[in-house]
């Protein structure tokens, strides 16, 4: 009857979903896989954040003895929240991390494993990486007053879940790796390096976890005294240079007045580069560049230092996934979560919200596949235009992410799917069951 022959169709139509999911059950299982180990490196990392506590306990006790002891600290008020900035004139105290051959070898590749390492060890590939470039040497930097820097830094990147001294490491490293493996120093001078390296280090110093846009939104002090201006980017700079303007902690001691404000200006430009919201603009200025780049010319260098950086702020899916960011894999970067984090609040005040970063709106595959091949790719392709040897070690694992998260997607949509069947097969059963027992009777 044509009451039967419906429900078979329905019935084949269920099957046909169910063959098409059982097609993908073989990368489920590999997803699951994946996201097993992961969320182990998650576990063991809410073991370190115990452990970064107790250093910071530490560090609070060593300058609460040294205040009683001779009276020696040099305090500096902060901008936000009357945070102190404390500085010490003997020699910092963290314990010296000693880098092997293969670990100074390893930290010169996109590939290193970022995720391994304690503060103590961060600061002192910090420190290797100064030494290695010859910055210290170039530029008769004191080793104490390196070390202290550094410290200072470190001190100063709250302990928020993303913007955090291990991000500043990432950002670092991977601008540390860019500067080897394209030879920069053959290209650049010592000081574009220097500034190169510290911008990355301070990019986000003092980072208070929610973004320009909350800011801007929600009428923050930052956003009011920075005119909603990057008032992040601009924020990050002021806190550098504070730190900076202590002798203590001046790396650029050595330099003139003139080499000085030079320094600082071509930091200051490198870290307002880094908000998202100029992407566009500094892409395009670059693309105009690149074909007829210069070298010699200062305007095409200090557009290269922008994108340089730029790439290096968001270059997580460039290293392996084994050695990757563990929220990767749960379908959103650490800073698209700043982004949804963000928004949350905003949504609690009751602020606009933009769809894009909106959680009910933004499915974790898709954001990712948008981001990957509307900002990453082209970014890095462009950069290779110059640099021919970054493909196979940053671009090609940027396309095969972009591959991993469409896969993902389509076991989002192929379940979907399966899910819609499944509710439209059990509302024409109960259709028909009712419509049968109404000829029934």
């Amino acid at each position: 009857t044509d009451k039967e022959e419906l429900f078979q169709n329905v019935l084949t139509q269920v099957a046909e979903q169910f063959s098409r999911a059982f097609k993908i059950n073989e990368l489920k299982t590999e997803v699951t896989n994946r996201l097993t180990m992961l969320e182990k490196r998650v576990e063991l990392e809410g073991m370190k954040v115990v452990e970064i506590e107790k250093c910071r306990s530490d560090i609070k006790k060593l300058r609460e003895e040294m205040a009683s002891r001779n009276n020696r600290l040099v305090m500096c008020h902060f901008l936000d929240d009357n945070k102190m900035l404390t500085l010490r004139r003997d020699v910092p105290s963290y314990p010296k991390y000693h880098l092997s051959q293969e670990t100074m070898e390893a930290l010169r590749k996109p590939t290193f494993n970022v995720w391994q390492w304690e503060p103590n060890e961060m600061l002192s590939c910090l420190e290797h990486m100064y030494h290695d470039l010859d910055l210290v040497r170039d530029f008769n930097m004191n080793p104490v007053t390196l070390k202290r820097w550094l410290l200072c830094i470190h001190d100063n990147y709250r302990m928020n879940p993303f913007h955090n001294f291990r991000h500043c490491f990432c950002v670092t490293q991977m601008m540390y790796s860019m500067i080897c493996l394209c030879g920069l120093q053959e290209t650049f001078n010592q000081v574009d390096i220097l500034v190169l390296m510290t911008a990355a280090v301070c990019h986000d110093l003092d980072h208070p976890g929610y973004n320009n846009t909350y800011q801007i939104n929600a009428r923050t002090d930052l956003a009011v005294r920075y005119n909603d201006i990057s008032p992040l980017e601009n924020h990050h700079c002021a806190v550098a240079f504070q730190i900076l303007s202590q002798p203590d902690c001046n790396i650029l001691s050595t330099f003139d007045p003139e080499s000085f404000q030079h320094i600082r200006q071509g930091i200051i430009t490198l870290i307002l580069a880094t908000d998202m919201a100029r992407h566009g603009e500094i892409l395009d200025s670059f693309r105009h560049k690149v074909d007829s780049f210069d070298f010699t010319d200062e305007e095409h260098v200090t557009c290269l230092k922008t994108m340089l950086i730029k790439c290096c702020d968001v270059s997580n899916e460039v290293r392996p996934m084994e050695v990757a960011d563990p929220y990767r894999i749960h379908g959103f970067r650490q800073d698209r979560l700043l982004w949804l984090m963000s928004s949350d609040r905003e949504k609690a005040e009751g602020l606009p919200v933009a769809p894009f970063m909106d959680r009910e709106k933004v499915t974790k595959p898709t954001a990712q596949i948008g981001f990957i091949k509307f900002v990453l790719i082209p970014m890095f392709e462009t950069v290779m235009k110059l640099f021919p040897q970054i493909e196979e070690v940053m671009v090609q694992p940027l396309r095969e992410s972009r591959d991993r998260y469409e896969e993902l997607k389509q076991i989002d949509d192929a379940m979907t799917e399966v899910k819609s069947y499944f509710s439209h097969a059990a509302q024409s059963s109960r259709k028909y069951s009712s419509a049968a027992k109404h000829l029934d009777n």
